[in-house]
């Protein structure tokens, strides 16, 4: 079984852009910027446990990296940018670090790179834990209330933080547990060796007010874009400067290659 997905078609010679959205998202989230990009063959997946792969699962980092892989050949996807928020963007981190043939390049936005201390992973697989079970117990309404209480939302407005509770509280909780506990950060590597190393091209988006992401992105050895009037869900808080940053980085490298 692969990945669920919406698809567009571009002009010959692009390479593909692969959206991979944030955890409780799904195909929708990178609509909005993805579809000023239309000269390039676009592909909005949707990850275990989400949308319209509600019903697949994953055991781990590994297993999603090959369901991802498989699901590009599925769609004769050859040559191929990777663009994820988030969760999205540590499967995107991931991926790149396994040197795969036809990646372009990888845009990540807010993506954390692994944890380094061994309390640290502790602590967050029980915090991971403890919010799968309220996923699987439910209502999702209210998980999501709280869901959006952690710091790193804290620069929503209530109107955001409203519309994004309606919004995720469509999901179906068993599966989201099941893919918050598979890609927990506590079980993710330390990838920042590794993306040192890339040698694919590597951009890196934040918003101007999430101050957690925006000194991990100093960490890193990528190309930064501060997104300005934006926090943690810069794409969504503001698209039209994620997709200028987009056209930017994507006019720079396809010119190259066409």
């Amino acid at each position: 079984m692969n990945l669920a997905g919406m698809q567009r078609a571009g002009k010959p010679g692009y390479p593909w852009l692969v959206f991979l959205h944030g955890f409780s998202g799904d195909s929708r989230e990178w609509l909005p910027v993805g579809e000023s990009l239309e000269d390039y063959p676009r592909l909005y997946l949707n990850l275990p446990g989400h949308g319209a792969s509600a019903d697949i699962s994953v055991a781990g980092f590994a297993a999603m990296n090959a369901l991802l892989t498989r699901t590009l050949i599925s769609y004769n996807i050859l040559k191929y940018w990777l663009v994820g928020y988030s969760l999205g963007g540590r499967i995107a981190m991931f991926h790149a670090c396994q040197q795969p043939k036809g990646l372009s390049g990888i845009v990540v936005e807010g993506g954390h790179p692994g944890l380094r201390d061994a309390d640290a992973r502790e602590a967050r697989l029980a915090s991971d834990r403890r919010w799968a079970t309220r996923f699987r117990a439910g209502p999702l309404d209210n998980v999501f209330t709280d869901w959006y209480q952690q710091p790193v939302f804290a620069s929503l407005s209530d109107a955001q933080r409203r519309g994004l509770i309606t919004l995720r509280s469509q999901n179906n909780g068993a599966g989201l547990a099941a893919m918050l506990e598979a890609t927990s950060l506590a079980v993710q590597p330390d990838l920042r060796a590794a993306l040192h190393a890339l040698s694919v091209p590597f951009h890196y988006l934040y918003g101007e007010r999430d101050e957690k992401f925006a000194a991990i992105a100093a960490e890193l050895n990528a190309t930064r874009h501060v997104i300005p009037h934006a926090g943690h869900n810069a794409h969504r808080e503001n698209p039209g400067a994620v997709a200028s940053s987009l056209v930017q980085i994507l006019r720079l490298r396809t010119k190259d290659t066409l």
